[in-house]
């Protein structure tokens, strides 16, 4: 008896950056950002304004965001641990229904040394083996390595790392644009861009300047104090210019492709940048959980519109096999589970392990031996400046 196997839905794109803060852009009502390509996105699309990450740490998100399992669960506890070659992806998923699956960029779920340095070509130049590249018939990235401008790609196509002239979100979104156009069969691709994460005082691409920290606008919750405020405003005029960047270059990315492909924009985690007098990430509050998260062609969604489901990244591959068959999904819970499984000892990152939940009304965290810690009424104090709960 012959089977028939499904035939594949339509091309399916996400776009994943590093650190880009829920409310860094037009639709999060940041005017301090420039973001006119991403704003025009969610004119066609759906912005979940409530979107969050389940974890507020690159490796631990990057491994939920592609499994659908939470960290630990899905192998990655610590800092340093690489994705398991066993483990299921999205890529598999898609693959087996008749897709072609790539990934370009930014990887950061490889086997690390922890003695090596983070920063630099050492790290950027690290091979990835095909057997540790999740699945995906294509891929062409780097681990890491932080180098915003003339990044090292290697890969399916580049027997060894070689290095390209330009900036990274450029030649990353350039050379997936050139793959995407020359398929002739559906695909579902990954597009990881490690911008707008430090370096905040890397060049810039021409065309983009960097604001006068004078000129920043700052939340409330970042605290009066001179040390504090100097260190987010300086920080704040480069992440503002990455943003700005990244943003056009996916933008030109996103303008090359059929109508009808299903477009994701995201980020793994946010930056504090000064708020509650905190900087960077794995913190629970707002500025490290709450990412940007815009969805055109979605089946059964209305263009322009928004939603306050509580969506998290851990639901993209759920999220990707509904579409692939012309499904409406629409996320079931009301509330967000987001932790920190773990310490990275890292200069700024949160010092604590920590676990809890978010809603559009509500955020509970606790400690890991069952303390609760922080209770926020997201509707009355979106700033999460008057906590509810236990104060140590």
């Amino acid at each position: 008896m012959e089977v028939k196997m499904s035939r594949p839905g339509p091309n399916i794109l996400w776009v994943v950056t590093t650190q880009w803060r829920g409310q860094a852009w037009g639709g999060g009502g940041d005017k301090n950002a420039k973001t006119p390509c991403l704003d025009a996105l969610a004119a066609r699309g759906v912005n979940y304004r409530q979107a969050t990450t389940p974890h507020p740490f690159g490796p631990f998100a990057r491994a939920a965001m592609l499994t659908g399992v939470l960290s630990p669960e899905n192998g990655v506890k610590h800092y340093y641990d690489s994705l398991p070659q066993q483990a299921r992806t999205i890529a598999h998923d898609m693959g087996e229904a008749g897709y072609r699956t790539a990934f370009f960029g930014k990887w950061h779920l490889a086997k690390r040394d922890p003695e090596a340095a983070l920063v630099g070509d050492g790290h950027a130049r690290m091979v990835v083996p095909p057997e540790a590249r999740g699945g995906f018939g294509f891929w062409e990235g780097f681990e890491s390595g932080f180098l915003l401008n003339d990044p090292w790609l290697q890969g399916s196509r580049l027997e060894e790392p070689a290095q390209f002239s330009g900036y990274q979100s450029d030649v990353v979104t350039q050379r997936a644009a050139d793959w995407f156009s020359r398929q002739s069969e559906p695909w579902f691709g990954v597009v990881s861009l490690e911008a707008p994460h430090p370096p905040y005082d890397a060049g810039l691409p021409v065309g983009i300047n960097r604001q006068a920290p004078a000129d920043i606008e700052l939340t409330a919750n970042v605290p009066r104090d001179e040390l504090v405020q100097r260190r987010a405003r300086r920080e704040l005029a480069g992440y503002y210019g990455h943003i700005e960047a990244t943003d056009r270059a996916m933008g030109r990315l996103i303008e090359g492709l059929d109508e009808t492909t299903i477009v994701v924009v995201t980020s793994v985690h946010g930056d504090m940048h000064g708020a509650h007098g905190r900087f960077r990430k794995g913190w629970p509050h707002d500025e490290s959980v709450r990412v940007p998260l815009v969805v055109k062609s979605a089946p059964g969604r209305t263009a322009g519109s928004s939603s306050d489901e509580a969506i998290s990244l851990v639901d993209l591959p759920e999220m990707t096999r509904a579409w692939s068959r012309g499904d409406v999904w629409i996320c079931a819970r009301e509330r967000a589970p987001i932790s920190m499984p773990s310490v990275v000892a890292l200069p700024d990152q949160c010092d604590y392990e920590w676990s809890g939940w978010r809603s559009a009304k509500r955020k509970e965290i606790y400690r890991k031996n069952g303390t609760q810690i922080l209770v926020f009424d997201l509707e009355a104090d979106p700033l999460e400046q008057c906590n509810l709960g236990l104060v140590e």
